[in-house]
């Protein structure tokens, strides 16, 4: 099989949760932003944007929604948004119809470019010696977030990225088989015995691992997180919407 540096880093992958207490020097945090810049952008619109935060008490507040400490003490923490606005503002400069940077083709693709832009950081990170982790957890109150950030209309915050110095080494975590992901030429039902070995696996990974062993199987996390959710999760759409995306 073919190996390399970067095969090797993206098969490798590990979130990281726990930082040295080493901020990320401006060089750094310039080379991250190199690189999701270069990233695939649908129709060459690069409809996203970073918002670096770096104040003290804006980190504590989004560290409140998250409910994580490392959002305010990992070496740097980046908001992933889809924007739409700079497009917009071009649009409204030369007096063009913007309508459809509302619809659902052109909000899914700004999401599309801010994530894959994301990804991009967090490979670049790792490429460094850096750890991150993606914050998903930024949506448990996702108006807070666009009021503590001043985002206008036709943006929206993706996910954060909290980035460091690792100060921990987890256990590489099992995926699901690959045939349970990948098919061909038609999509497949999942496999009953596929999903039995996967549990059988994630048991002995929690089991076993380092740090926050525990009893717990595949379906068991699917089924839980099925069931709960943060409260303010439920109002996402109608955010998304008063946001100016899929309007139509």
């Amino acid at each position: 099989m073919e190996n390399n540096k970067t095969l090797h880093l993206l098969t490798h992958h590990r979130s990281i949760r726990h930082f040295k207490n080493q901020a990320l020097s401006a060089d750094v945090i310039h080379t991250l932003l190199e690189a999701a810049q270069r990233t695939s952008s649908s129709m060459f619109m690069q409809q996203f944007s970073v918002i670096s935060v770096t104040d003290a008490n804006l980190k504590k507040q989004l560290a409140d929604i998250t409910t994580y400490p490392f959002t305010k003490s990992s070496g740097h923490l980046f908001v992933m948004v889809a924007d739409q606005r700079r497009n917009e503002f071009i649009g409204q400069e030369a007096d063009t119809d913007t309508h459809l940077l509302h619809d659902g083709d052109r909000s899914l693709a700004a999401f599309d470019d801010a994530a894959l832009a994301g990804q991009s950081i967090v490979t670049a990170a790792e490429s460094m010696g850096l750890g991150a982790v993606i914050l998903g957890s930024i949506l448990n109150d996702a108006q807070q977030v666009i009021d503590l950030l001043h985002l206008p209309k036709l943006t929206f915050p993706v996910f954060g990225i909290a980035i460091g110095y690792p100060d921990e080494k987890p256990n590489l975590k099992p995926r699901l088989p690959l045939e349970a992901v990948h098919f061909d030429n038609y999509y497949q039902d999942p496999d009953k015995k596929t999903l039995d070995a996967y549990d059988q696996t994630i048991e002995k990974y929690y089991a076993q691992r380092g740090t926050n062993n525990r009893v717990e199987t595949y379906r068991h996390h699917i089924l839980h997180d099925m069931q709960v959710s943060p409260q303010k999760r439920s109002q996402i759409l109608i955010v998304l919407k008063q946001q100016g995306f899929f309007e139509n």
